[in-house]
């Protein structure tokens, strides 16, 4: 009998090593490499599991050594690539390697054995209806005649107007964003035989209308030719434009560089929202078959769209933080937009950072990556400083006007309108009068941040977080939006039974309703997690922001990132005063980012914009150096107190975080890792804690944390490597929950 085949396999689960196994008969002359994937039993389960290797001899003994179940691929999944990026990534972050390659894989790929190329459905007009481009823009008699049957069927009839609107047809994703509960109507459309029913490919052709480029100006050709006579090699290019500045055209004009080398190109965006939009401008300018990637696809459809990368089908892909994992047998560039943006940081499960990931994938594939922003993270200036990064400025606005005027509004001593000062609506009405757009930024959701009973002082206090429940006024419900619990609100005072029951502070929510109750001839959008639950209500809410429908946007940081609102004219910032005082290092740093960004929203076409930011602290340091000499200044200034401190980016910083329902518990686990750690020599590591978190109770659970630190990568990452695997050997881990995350986005 032949010499056991034995193979290394990674298994999803939370160890930090990988399990022997050997080939049974079935297979045993079946060809494998690593990346495949293979069925394997795993205590009383049977997982899907990553092939690593093939070895030699294991170190069990051969009655322990147990077979697979079967080799699901009759090829790798993962590529050599991207096998390489997450050994690393696994390494860097201290994760198990087999839960980080199962993160790196489409959901689909997770449970589903046929990895076959997949096919989408869609839906088209019959080809002599289809002739018609919009319903808006024709009397095509067999349109007419169509609808006039489908009277009494108004979802069908729906239906069919956006099918008639797309000549190409529209698959399940586009549907979704566009109609609720359409597959009724899609299948009595189609027994009745007005609409087919297609499988085609996911990836999007350009489009057939292409828009000219802009000229460009002097700083966008010289970043441009920079970074394209840095094509064929590994380097880091920075461009540094401040709101407005034309970044988005320096990136089609570098895609169209790299596409016509025959290479794919990879562009991340930190929010699902920007994405469309995005989408619509590569298409209408670049010649190359396009993807996107993100959380609003179906399972089926993100799998099809990262198989159209992987097979080199697609040439551009566009997609959020976990398309970083995507296979490009030709990659030319990677490109990150809004790079400061902390959405590319995953915060629970495997804690990668993608804009970092994005740099470490650049550099294996010898190739260059751009990390775009007007308000770059003090890590990217720090490393711009010390020169690992080119730097290419944009300063000025590719029309040429000036940035929007801003000032800073005292409320101390006003009276206030739903938190809105008189002066601040005065404004508002001035701007709509000379039909400008008005854009209010609050970052906080819901109708008002608590209830309190007037007589006695009972608050809506949430029952398993140390925080206070947000009450919504349109389902009359309190929510808390740190655990997710949610009850009606009380009409009487829980505590004394009370009727004077207040509403104390403005959300979102409040603050549209009142707005459109000041200016009822103007239309109050709300844009937020709330109001945009449904599908396709961001993308109507945003065309109807983009087309000036809406006179008044009231939204939170969905709003700040990347959008162009041709109209909009003032932004108002209502809500500052919190950020300013808050425990975590970096919130200065975020609401600095936050400012700048809401800020560049006003002003971008043609009339001129103005930003008002209420507060009451307007000598505060961080908003007068904003004010007077804008974000750079104010980097420079952080990067030395963070130095001074001794914070990230000055030295690194990880974080050991637990949590438990027993305070006793956690604060335990931690001390035990401290005593642990004293056990060896670690001179230039120091630890801190155990300490609470910020918001020590969170959905029935106490969270503490300790904190490491040192000066150097290469001292604090193999600390870290060794104390991982013991941590799973104490008998107090069993009693928590304990993460460890490197370099964290916030300590909260």
């Amino acid at each position: 009998m032949p010499k056991d085949r034995i193979i290394k396999v990674a298994v999803p689960c939370p160890l930090y090593r990988t399990f022997d196994y050997r080939l049974p008969e079935t297979v045993f002359n079946q060809a494998v490499e690593a990346g495949m994937r293979v069925r394997v039993p795993f205590g009383r389960q049977k997982l899907i599991g990553f092939i690593l290797e093939e070895h030699r001899q294991s170190e069990l003994p051969e009655d322990k050594l147990r077979a697979i179940t079967t080799v699901l691929d009759p090829q790798s999944l993962i590529s050599h690539e991207i096998m390489e990026l997450v050994r690393w990534a696994a390494r860097y972050y201290v994760h198990p390697l087999g839960d980080a390659l199962q993160t790196a894989l489409p959901v689909y790929l997770r449970s589903n054995e046929d990895a076959s190329a997949p096919q989408i459905r869609s839906w088209h007009l019959p080809e002599q209806a289809a002739t018609a481009a919009s319903i808006e823009e024709t009397r095509d008699d067999t349109l007419e005649k169509t609808l006039a049957t489908l009277k009494r069927a108004p979802r069908q009839a729906e239906v069919y107007r956006l099918l008639a609107k797309a000549p190409h047809g529209l698959n399940e994703q586009a549907l979704n964003e566009r109609c609720d509960n359409w597959r009724p109507a899609v299948r009595a459309l189609l027994q009745k035989k007005l609409i087919t029913q297609q499988y085609r490919p996911v990836v999007l052709e350009p489009l057939t209308e292409k828009s000219q480029p802009p000229p460009l100006n002097p700083e966008q050709t010289d970043a441009i030719e920079a970074i394209a006579r840095q094509q064929d090699e590994h380097a880091v290019h920075v461009l540094s434009g401040i709101t407005g500045s034309g970044k988005t055209e320096v990136y089609l004009a570098l895609c169209e560089k790299v596409l016509a080398q025959g290479r794919q190109v990879l562009i991340l965006v930190p929010e699902i929202g920007l994405t469309p939009q995005l989408t619509q401008r590569f298409r209408q300018r670049l010649d190359a078959p396009l993807v996107v990637l993100h959380s609003g696809m179906s399972d089926r459809e993100r799998y099809a769209a990262w198989h159209a990368a992987a097979s080199g089908q697609a040439r551009l892909l566009i997609g959020t933080r976990s398309s970083i994992f995507t296979p490009m047998p030709e990659p030319g560039l990677i490109i990150v937009d809004e790079e400061h943006d902390g959405s590319y940081k995953q915060q629970d499960g495997f804690r990668y950072n993608a804009r970092d990931l994005a740099i470490v994938r650049a550099r294996n594939n010898q190739i260059p990556v751009l990390l775009g922003s007007a308000t770059p993270s003090l890590e990217t200036l720090n490393n711009i400083n010390e020169q690992r990064y080119q730097v290419h400025h944009l300063r000025q606005r590719a029309n040429k006007k000036p940035l929007p005027k801003i000032r800073l509004l005292n409320l101390c001593s006003l009276q206030l309108y739903e938190g809105m000062a008189s002066s601040l609506l005065d404004r508002i009405r001035i701007h709509l009068k000379q039909q400008g757009q008005v854009l209010l930024f609050i970052n906080r959701r819901g109708f008002s941040p608590l209830l309190m009973c007037h007589d006695c002082g009972w608050s809506s206090q949430c029952q398993r977080c140390d925080a206070h429940m947000t009450y919504h006024k349109r389902h009359n419900e309190l929510r808390c939006h740190h655990c997710g619990a949610q009850r009606p609100a009380p009409q009487n005072c829980e505590n004394c039974g009370s009727d004077s029951v207040l509403a104390i502070g403005a959300g979102t929510e409040r603050i549209e309703q009142f707005l459109q109750q000041y200016f009822p001839d103007t239309r109050v959008s709300r844009i937020d997690r709330d109001s945009t639950r449904a599908k396709g209500s961001l993308q109507e809410k945003l065309e109807q922001a983009h087309s000036g429908e809406s006179g008044i946007l009231v939204g939170t940081q969905m709003l700040a990132k990347g959008h162009d609102f041709p109209n909009l004219t003032l932004v108002c910032i209502l809500d500052t005063d919190q950020a300013l005082f808050s425990a975590d290092f970096r919130a200065a740093e975020h609401l600095a980012q936050l400012i700048t960004q809401v800020s560049g929203r006003a002003g971008r076409a043609e009339k001129p914009g103005e930003v008002l930011i209420q507060t009451h602290h307007p000598e505060h340091p961080l908003l007068q150096l904003l004010l007077h000499e804008g974000y750079e200044a104010f980097a420079r200034a952080a990067l030395e107190e963070r130095k001074t401190a001794g914070l990230p980016p000055a030295r690194h910083l990880a974080l050991l975080r637990c949590e438990s329902v027993d305070t006793q518990a956690a604060q335990a686990f931690l001390q035990q890792v401290v005593d642990l750690a004293e056990t060896i020599e670690h001179p230039d590591i120091d630890l801190f804690g155990p300490l609470p978190a910020p918001m020590e109770r969170r959905a029935g659970r106490y969270r503490y944390q300790l904190m490491l630190q040192s000066d150097q990568r290469k001292k604090l990452h193999p600390f870290l490597s060794w104390l991982a695997p013991q941590l799973q050997q104490m008998k107090s881990a069993r009693k928590v929950r304990w993460s460890l995350d490197v370099d964290p986005y916030d300590t909260f």
